[in-house]
This record gives structure tokens, C-alpha cells and sequence, in this order.
């Protein structure tokens, strides 16, 4: 039954049901966190010997350097080798940093502010106005970054096949508007990947700031949920057939490929930009963690094994993923809700057709389930529709996740017919 079609007399005797339905779930307890994309101890398992085995092997590699030692800026060339070869991207674009790929963004914009890039006129600190656009729904820690570092969040919406690339051109002829995020495959939260007519057009467009730089947050580059996952075009390939090499900055890291918080992160970079970058890496550090690069060559060896590894993930968080959306799915009959249905990455998004999406997250929370706050997909935190919320079914328990999803199931319905009602 369509809510929208039901009589105010039907609509309350539906609250009623709904209402009783939704104290049992109060009263029995539920402590369950479903905020948050990471793996659980079942997931992390899976890295099994990941420590231990580099306790057996040599710790010298690149021609008999001693990997416990200083030096390697750059990150060891094994490894640099290993991400081109996982991201198809040329090796000699690509420098290894630490665990965290979001430290290396963020190190990336102060880096600008505090010297400008390669082709800039000027630090960005000096420029009058700075701003950066933001696709929503988006990633809530890219968003607080540039939030952080003062810049003017102008967010435009996202498409099935990524950015709307028609407000994205007509944005960028502002000089003032230096950048956006993108997580080009399985973006979080949607799961959409970029098309390559979208990956042309951002690497070709006319930029007014000669120093526009896109943030392609490639997390999710070999998170499939199956064999047949999406492809993602060539951004480097793309951008240097317009000439606009520089514009890009490519991050990855292992954090959900290994262990989250013992990965290692790189950022992959065009020429010009890395002579920049690297003697201001080399005042911050002498080096990163070459023990921990050397763990993943060791774990991994090649690529082939990587695939094999993220398809035993990929099984394991797939049915979480089924769960979820054969739950939402007895959502469609009251017409009230639409949702993504991703063939990779962490998330599912959630719209619903009525703005409730504030008191969906609030009744959820009664009942014990934690979400991730409704209004964190877009800057500032607020969601100007209240209609979008980010779904992570891949931490809790399989059982865990099936109440989860029940609750959640009676949350929408009960916050649309208040809606209705009002």
C-alpha cells in the first residue's frame, strides 16, 4: 500500500501498529553500531599472518637496504610498483606514505595553503576567496577538511554515473573555486562509480584557476562485491590527453584491503607536482614506515593475490549487502523510500521521498541502533532535504544486522506516516 494513497483514518491506524512494533524493539535492549564503514573481527581475520610472516622474512629489500633504517622517501620501489600495478597507474607517478590516506590529503591542501602547487600564482593563503566543491552525498571527513582549512563548500549533486558535470563546469569558471572531491569507484556513500564521459570531462574542463586540483580518493579501487565489478577510466591517461596532468591527486591506501589501522596509503602524482612535493615531505619526515610496506609485499607478492584476498572480503561483507537491501526492498510497496544498490565498496544510501530523515536517525537511536547522523553526507552536516542517510552494514554480526535492518525497516515507516500526518 502507497502511504501517499492512505486516508488520515488508515494512516493512524498504521501508526499504531507501527508504534507497538517499535516499543518492543526499545524495551529488548539493542546496543548495535551501524555507523560507521569498517570491517569486524571476522573481516580482519582474513589478514591473517600478516604480522608473523614478516617476522620471518628478511628485512633488507631494494638491493640489500636495511628496511629498519632511515631513507626511502619516495616509499620502497616494490612498493610503489605494487600500487601502480593494483590501480593500473604509471609506477613512476606514485609516492608511498604512512597508514592513512586522509592524512595525505589533508597534508596535501596545507601544503598549498602554505606554499600554493606548482602551477599556482601565489600560496593559497593569500588568495581573497577559496572554494571547493563537494559532491553530495558525500564523504563526511573529506568535507571537514575543507571546512577546517576555510574554504566555501559548494556542493552539487551526485548522478548515477558520478558528479552532475553540467553545475561542476559552470562552478569551476569562478577563480576563486580551487578544487572538489571525488571517490570516483563505489563512492561513499552512494556506491555510484564515475562513468568515463564523466572522468573525460573533469579531466578536460576549462578551469579558471590555473591551479584547480581534484582530490580522486580512489578507496574503494578493488573493493568489489563480485567478479564482474565496475570499471573505472584511466584519470591520469585522461588528464595528460588534455594536458591537464597536473590537476590531479590520486590517493589509495590498504586500509580495507589489510587492516585499517596498519595500511599503507600513497599518493600518486604527476611530475611537476612531485618535484614540489617531495622536498617539503622530506623537511616533514625521513622517511615512513618501510617495515610495514615490506609486510605487504610479503603478505601479498603480487596482485593476483590481492584479487583473491578482497573476493574472500567480498564474500564475506556481500550477504550483509543482500540483507540489507531485501529489507529495504519490503519498503517499495508504501512507496516511500528509494536506495542504491552498489556492486562494491562500504555503503548503501538511503533517500527517502518524504524529509525524515532527521527523525529516522532519532527513532533509530531510541531503539538502540546507532546510524551515521543524518545530515553528515553533505557539508556542514546539513542536508538540506533531510532525506539522505548513510548506510554501513559490513561491521555488525550477521544476526546483529538482521535487527538492525527490522528496526530500521520500521523507523522509515513510522517516520513517513508522522510526516503524512502533520
Amino acid at each position: 500500500m502507497k502511504y501517499k494513497e492512505l486516508s488520515k483514518g488508515e494512516l493512524l491506524a498504521e501508526k499504531e501498529r507501527l508504534l507497538k512494533k517499535y516499543e518492543e524493539y526499545c524495551q529488548s535492549g539493542l546496543r548495535l553500531d551501524l555507523s560507521r564503514g569498517k570491517p569486524n573481527d571476522e573481516q580482519l581475520d582474513v589478514s591473517e599472518g600478516f604480522y608473523t610472516l614478516s617476522m620471518q622474512k628478511p628485512l633488507c629489500m631494494s638491493g640489500g637496504m636495511d628496511c629498519r633504517n632511515y631513507g626511502v622517501l619516495e616509499g620502497l620501489p616494490e612498493m610503489r610498483a605494487f600500487f601502480a600495478n593494483l590501480l593500473s597507474i604509471p609506477v613512476e607517478n606514485v609516492l608511498v606514505g604512512g597508514n592513512s590516506s586522509l592524512q595525505l590529503m589533508f597534508d596535501a591542501l596545507m601544503r598549498a595553503l602554505v606554499f600554493g602547487f606548482c602551477d599556482s600564482p601565489r600560496p593559497w593563503v593569500q588568495e581573497k576567496d577559496r572554494k571547493w566543491i563537494c559532491v553530495v552525498p558525500g564523504y563526511d571527513r573529506h568535507f571537514r577538511i575543507t571546512e577546517q582549512l576555510g574554504f566555501e563548500l559548494l556542493s552539487v549533486d551526485m548522478k548515477a554515473d558520478g558528479p552532475d558535470m553540467d553545475a561542476v563546469e559552470a562552478l569551476v569558471k569562478d577563480p576563486s573555486v580551487k578544487g572538489i572531491w571525488c571517490v570516483p569507484k563505489y563512492s561513499n556513500p552512494t556506491g555510484n562509480t564515475y562513468s568515463e564521459e564523466v572522468c573525460r570531462r573533469l579531466a578536460k574542463m576549462e578551469c579558471a584557476a590555473p591551479d584547480f586540483r581534484i582530490m580522486w580518493d580512489n578507496a574503494y579501487a578493488v573493493h568489489d562485491l563480485g567478479e564482474q565489478g565496475d570499471v573505472l577510466a584511466d584519470i591520469f591517461s585522461l588528464a595528460k590527453e588534455y594536458g591537464n596532468e597536473n590537476r590531479i591527486l590520486y590517493f589509495s591506501s590498504t586500509s580495507k584491503i589489510t587492516l585499517p589501522g596498519a595500511g599503507v596509503a600513497m599518493i600518486a602524482a604527476s611530475e611537476e607536482n612531485r618535484k614540489q612535493i617531495l622536498p617539503i615531505l622530506g623537511t616533514q619526515t625521513i622517511g615512513y614506515d618501510k617495515i610495514n610496506q615490506l609486510r605487504h609485499l610479503y603478505f601479498f607478492e603480487n596482485t593476483e593475490r590481492v584479487h583473491a584476498h578482497m573476493m574472500r572480503l567480498g564474500r564475506m561483507i556481500g550477504h550483509k549487502f543482500t540483507k540489507t537491501l531485501v529489507t529495504l526492498e519490503s519498503l517499495s510497496s508504501a512507496d516511500i523510500a528509494e536506495w542504491t544498490k552498489p556492486n562494491g565498496g562500504y555503503f548503501i544510501t538511503l533517500y527517502m521521498k518524504i524529509g525524515s530523515a532527521k527523525r529516522v536517525y532519532d527513532l533509530m537511536k531510541g531503539a538502540g541502533v546507532v546510524l551515521t547522523p543524518a545530515g553528515a553526507t553533505h557539508p556542514h552536516g546539513v542536508d538540506p532535504s533531510d532525506s539522505i542517510l548513510r548506510l554501513a552494514p559490513t561491521y555488525p554480526s550477521s544476526k546483529e544486522l538482521q535487527l538492525g535492518c527490522e528496526v530500521l525497516e520500521i523507523c522509515v515507516r513510522l517516520a513517513a506516516v508522522e510526516a503524512l500526518l502533520k
